[in-house]
């Protein structure tokens, strides 16, 4: 029996191109419209780092009709056991678990659905080496965060649900994994005692948005306009990658909702 790889090991990913409709995608505080060309060359940075971490990018065509659909990771999840599509919490967003469900039919054994009712996000989702957190949030209610576990149990991985914190969109916005014992997190979400049982890294004051960061293989991919938090990083010993996100954090964005994650297992 083969052991799991460590849950930041990937080998694969699928991107899909921003539409050109990117610039009306979903925020909640206003800073102004991100640009397409902006956009695209974030995006197009953003694939040639995962791709020079060892990952095969699959890239998929540009959806006019939904400006959000850049951020792949809310409709669907994936792990080396198979996939679960998901049902997102906004209205405009439902559809693109259809779009993407032929591509991931054509790549997993296992496609589950999500069971009704309920609605959850992929960005509230933070997958660890103890549990699959669920964030309760604006985009995922209690109803979707229980259809996921059952869905996650069904793949043989346990889910948890835990509470994102007030006036944060997705929980992966103020998180992410830095290795196997160490997460990142704002000061907000570490007060609520959910990481008990991890070390903690805390983002600078004013540098929230870094923590989304993402782990890939041996680098943290970071936002570049966080500073400070690309030193903490680099000066606790972690081989970081900063990444421009000034054009997708117009609209509420960061590096972990752009793209699905997973290790292929060998044929």
């Amino acid at each position: 029996m083969t052991s799991r790889p460590a849950v930041y090991q990937f080998n694969a990913a699928i991107v899909r191109e921003p539409a050109r409709s990117v610039v009306n995608g979903l925020r909640a505080d206003d800073r102004g419209n991100p640009t397409y060309e902006g956009v695209k060359a974030e995006h197009a940075a953003y694939i040639a780092a995962m791709r020079a971490a060892g990952v095969e990018v699959t890239v998929l065509p540009a959806l006019e009709n939904f400006p959000d659909s850049i951020f792949v990771e809310d409709p669907a999840l994936v792990f080396p056991e198979g996939a679960i599509l998901l049902r997102p919490g906004a209205e405009t967003r439902v559809k693109e678990t259809v779009e993407i469900a032929p591509v991931l039919k054509s790549m997993f054994g296992t496609v589950l659905d999500l069971p009704t009712p309920g609605f959850a996000d992929g960005g509230d989702v933070l997958t660890t080496p103890k549990s699959v957190m669920i964030g309760l949030s604006a985009r995922t209610d209690r109803a979707g965060a229980e259809g996921l576990i059952s869905s996650l149990d069904r793949l043989g991985r346990k889910g948890e649900m835990v509470q994102t914190p007030e006036g944060v969109l997705h929980f992966k916005s103020d998180c992410s994994l830095l290795d196997s014992e160490t997460v990142l997190s704002t000061k907000r979400l570490a007060r609520s005692g959910v990481f008990k049982g991890f070390r903690e890294m805390l983002i600078p004051e004013g540098e929230e948005a870094a923590a989304n960061a993402l782990r890939v293989n041996e680098v943290v991919m970071v936002g570049a306009d966080y500073p400070r938090t690309i030193e903490m990083l680099d000066k606790a010993g972690y081989e970081v990658v900063p990444l421009k996100t000034t054009e997708i954090c117009k609209i509420d964005a960061g590096l972990s909702c752009m793209s699905l994650r997973w290790h292929r297992q060998a044929d």
